[in-house]
């Protein structure tokens, strides 16, 4: 006998309107947990929506589920649904013009961040146990950050990505969010088919220029975050990571990821003429326009980040610290100018895991003014592990000070 879907009220706006999508648990690791998924990971005989109901309209159902769903499944959790993306995956913020912006259970009148604006405000709202998001420009990070929960951008390539909707393939992970350490561990064992053993970081590095990127509150919340943690190694020291603006870095990344962005959706673009929000449209617009010449010297200009990043992980067990956003979550509905300023502060901080395909974790540590943001630690290629297991010691140690603290 087919176990029951469990119900939940949606209050978030966090799924897709009229979504039906349902796959039961079973036995396994994951067994009890609950999960949602971004619209845009494949699930058999159900259209793959993308946030855009011209996509929806145009694309037939799934044959069969996507590998991370399956995964999921076959270890025992239980998908509960689908949920609300920014369209095509080409939004930081969240805010959907089509679906509406789902809501920001941990900072009222803020946005989710995006593009996995869904997944993230359906755990922040215990809608679910964690959720599947994709991290191409930040899309898992960004929204970890506004909405206090742990969030992985896992080292490129290491999650295989058949049955996912790409955007740009040399820059598109598969991440997920939970709302404690413990479940972000059991799931990333599942994900990243790991024993679970892993050798922590000795030597914590803090990236001078990525704090210098955040505003005057977030920098000092996130500093006193990183005194707390610093005893947890042997060795801190601090570094400035680009030679010459960690900006350069996010508009080499942004010419790249444009150029891939566009070659992915411009025959469908061309055939079916969709109504995209002005941000979307704008992003495909610039896309369109960017040349074979600044593609070759962007990734010439890519070779000399992935060197510079190397040199800093070179000779000893090492990760780097660093904000995930530049502030808390900004409140939705601002101008579409302001959006794009803080869109281009914040990718400035993504640009450095996209652009070298490493690990990067945000951890919820922090608030200011009692909005979440998030302290991250970018480590060294294929130590995903490595940063599930920190991220856990480092909640023991904050449950035991909450609980020195109450004594």
């Amino acid at each position: 006998m087919m176990p029951n879907r469990r119900e939940f009220i949606d209050t978030l706006n966090a799924f897709c309107p009229g979504d039906d999508t349902w796959l039961p648990g079973g036995d396994g690791p994951l067994s009890g947990l609950t999960f949602a998924s971004k619209d845009i990971f494949d699930v058999a005989g159900k259209v793959t929506g993308a946030g855009n109901p011209t996509w929806q309209a145009t694309h037939s159902p799934a044959e069969a589920h996507a590998w991370v769903v399956q995964q999921l499944v076959d270890a025992g959790a239980e998908l509960a649904g689908k949920t609300i993306t920014d369209e095509l995956t080409r939004g930081i913020f969240g805010e959907n013009v089509h679906y509406g912006t789902p809501t920001n259970p941990r900072a009222a009148g803020r946005a989710p961040g995006g593009s996995s604006s869904g997944s993230a405000a359906a755990v922040a709202g215990e809608l679910v146990d964690f959720a599947l998001g994709s991290d191409t420009g930040g899309s898992v990070r960004v929204p970890a950050s506004f909405c206090g929960l742990y969030g992985l951008r896992p080292t490129h390539g290491r999650i295989p990505r058949g049955g996912m909707l790409l955007q740009a393939p040399s820059y598109d992970t598969i991440g997920w969010f939970a709302r404690d350490a413990i479940t972000f561990q059991r799931v990333g064992h599942v994900l990243l088919n790991s024993s679970g053993d892993s050798v922590l970081p000795t030597q914590l590095i803090v990236a001078e220029d990525a704090f210098a990127l955040a505003e005057p509150e977030t920098r000092e919340a996130l500093a006193a975050a990183t005194d707390r943690i610093s005893s947890l190694f042997e060795a801190v020291s601090e570094v400035r990571l680009s030679p010459s603006s960690l900006t350069d870095w996010s508009n080499q990344q942004q010419i790249l990821q444009s150029r891939e962005a566009w070659e992915s959706v411009r025959e469908w673009i061309d055939r079916y003429n969709p109504a995209f929000s002005f941000e979307v449209s704008d992003r495909y617009v610039l896309a369109r326009g960017v040349t074979d010449a600044q593609v070759a010297a962007a990734q010439l200009r890519r070779e000399d980040i992935v060197a510079r990043v190397n040199e800093v992980f070179a000779g000893g067990n090492k990760v780097v610290c660093l904000p995930t956003t530049i502030s808390p979550a900004p409140p939705t509905g601002q101008a579409v100018s302001q959006r794009h300023e803080l869109r281009l502060r914040n990718s400035a901080l993504t640009s450095i895991a996209g652009n070298t395909g490493r690990p990067q974790i945000s951890l919820p540590l922090a608030e200011v003014d009692g909005l979440p943001v998030g302290l991250s630690l970018l480590g060294d290629k294929g130590t995903d592990e490595a940063l599930m297991a920190l991220a856990a010691k480092i909640a023991e140690g904050k449950e035991e000070r909450a609980g020195q603290a109450n004594c």
